[in-house]
């Protein structure tokens, strides 16, 4: 019986963490039609409840301003009553009160890539990714990649984003949570 046959139920929310590129919105919405369970993106829902876009926080704000906006709206997704898929912006789960949230009140779940993947990945849309105009888009992958690995290891479960198909990685996403959760039961 295939994943999409059988998907478990979802007993929490589940957070996608990782680099940008890794797919955590494009999985996340196939997770969530798979799972029956509504996607939310956080950088989406922080512009939504901003009024502005995420470059424009930074820039009128700066970062510290956005942070906190963002883990109030984690917070609040984290709230609903029902189990939510959220793909968390790539520096959301780094911040120290925003990955307790989510330990307290979600399952994380790492999607990883290999870095050359990402480079490539990101590379499709030139200027869609205003971070990685501020220098050499490999050096400042490479760079997040040291700094934020650490972090990303602390989510509940990791998978593995670097070949194959969304729909493939849905599957592992699928399978390494159904492991997890029985796990949380016994």
């Amino acid at each position: 019986m295939t994943n999409s046959e059988n998907p478990p139920a979802l007993l929490r929310h589940l957070t996608l963490v990782g680099l940008m590129g890794v797919g955590k919105t494009t999985i996340g919405r196939r997770l969530a039609r798979r799972l029956g369970a509504a996607f939310r993106d956080a950088d989406e829902e922080v512009e939504r409840a901003a009024g502005r876009t995420v470059s424009e926080i930074f820039a009128d704000f700066g970062e510290p301003a956005f942070r906190e906006g963002e883990r109030k709206v984690i917070d609040r997704l984290l709230a609903q009553p029902d189990p939510l898929i959220i793909g968390l912006g790539g520096g959301a789960f780094i911040q120290d009160e925003t990955r307790a949230l989510v330990k307290d009140k979600a399952i994380s779940i790492w999607l990883k890539a290999d870095l050359d993947v990402l480079i490539e990945r990101v590379g499709r849309k030139p200027g869609a990714r205003p971070l990685l105009s501020q220098g050499d888009p490999a050096e400042i992958m490479a760079r997040l990649e040291r700094e934020r690995a650490p972090l990303y290891a602390e989510a509940d479960i990791v998978v593995d984003t670097s070949v194959g198909s969304h729909e493939q990685s849905a599957d592992q996403v699928i399978d390494a949570l159904r492991t997890y959760q029985e796990g949380m039961r016994e």
